[in-house]
């Protein structure tokens, strides 16, 4: 868990502050809508989130225009990415507790091999477990990832395209095409009722938790790294020689580590660049449509 925290949260990160990735492109720009922070709600919503500090957006990110499209797609863009992060920190934040002090009593291998012992760390706990079954996690949030990106196979739009941000899609139609598999949000319909007002008192309740997971979370990280870095972790530590933000440092040189690690960053940057060029001309496809017909009926 505490890896593949990490490995999730750079591809994101490094996508939503990158150079490039903020530019404004001059082409296009009067078939882009153009929502303020006030406008979009973001302020009202970073009040209600916390009263104290408020809107806080000193990069004014929530102003740009990432690969090309509006503001109101970046401002999908990056409530999407805090969603998420705060999610997988808030479960990498519980599972460092629980792999900490218990692990399943089976076997981890169809060969009987244990899960790796608690008197290792969470970080030494993912270097000890086979190198298959760490591709095989990776591999699963990946195609979950996937499954996010393409609204579910179904006609949901885009989280830049007016899907709520944090909204993963169900897999209804997977379950009636492949195989039956709960949805990762209330799987048992217990809260099918809920009023909408409920729902969003609870989304903010959601993001307060994950980011005090995220702060959280590499707390621990930091404090098994560097000795003496987390006063008030000091006393629970495990030092650890590893590196965290290397998920298979323990099988491969960290030259190695990093080839892959980048081929694969690039990759999904390829990806998320492609989509995004294909929602810009869709954007302006449809801009030019609207002109044609508004000159026609003129």
């Amino acid at each position: 868990i505490m890896r593949t925290s990490a490995l999730l949260a750079l591809p994101a990160t490094a996508l939503a502050f990158s150079p490039s990735s903020i530019q404004s492109r001059a082409a296009g720009k009067s078939a882009l809508a153009m929502s303020s922070p006030v406008e979009s709600g973001l302020v009202d919503l970073a009040k209600k989130q916390n009263p104290v500090v408020g809107y806080f957006d000193p990069l004014s990110l929530a102003e740009q225009q990432f690969w090309g499209q509006s503001t109101d797609a970046t401002i999908g863009f990056l409530r999407q990415a805090e969603i998420k992060h705060g999610r997988v920190a808030m479960a990498a934040f519980v599972g460092y507790w629980v792999q900490s002090n218990w692990h399943f009593p089976w076997a981890q291998t169809m060969a009987g091999d244990p899960f790796p012992s608690i008197d290792l760390s969470p970080e030494q706990q993912w270097d000890a477990c086979p190198i298959n079954a760490r591709f095989q996690i990776i591999t699963v949030i990946g195609l979950l990832e996937v499954w996010d990106e393409y609204g579910g196979g179904n006609d949901n739009p885009h989280y830049m395209k007016g899907r709520q941000p944090g909204k993963y899609p169900s897999f209804a139609q997977f379950r009636d095409t492949v195989h039956f598999v709960f949805d990762l949000y209330d799987p048992f319909n217990f809260n099918k009722k809920m009023s909408e007002e409920k729902k969003a008192e609870r989304l903010l309740m959601e993001v307060n938790n994950g980011r005090l997971a995220m702060i959280g979370i590499f707390s621990f990280l930091v404090a098994d790294k560097i000795p003496g870095a987390v006063p008030a972790l000091a006393d629970i530590a495990t030092p650890y020689d590893g590196n965290v933000m290397v998920p298979f440092g323990a099988d491969f040189s960290l030259s190695q580590s990093t080839i892959v690690g980048t081929l694969s960053f690039i990759g999904i940057l390829c990806a998320a660049n492609a989509g995004a060029a294909n929602g810009r001309d869709e954007l302006e496809l449809e801009s030019s449509e609207s002109s044609s017909e508004s000159s026609e009926s003129s």
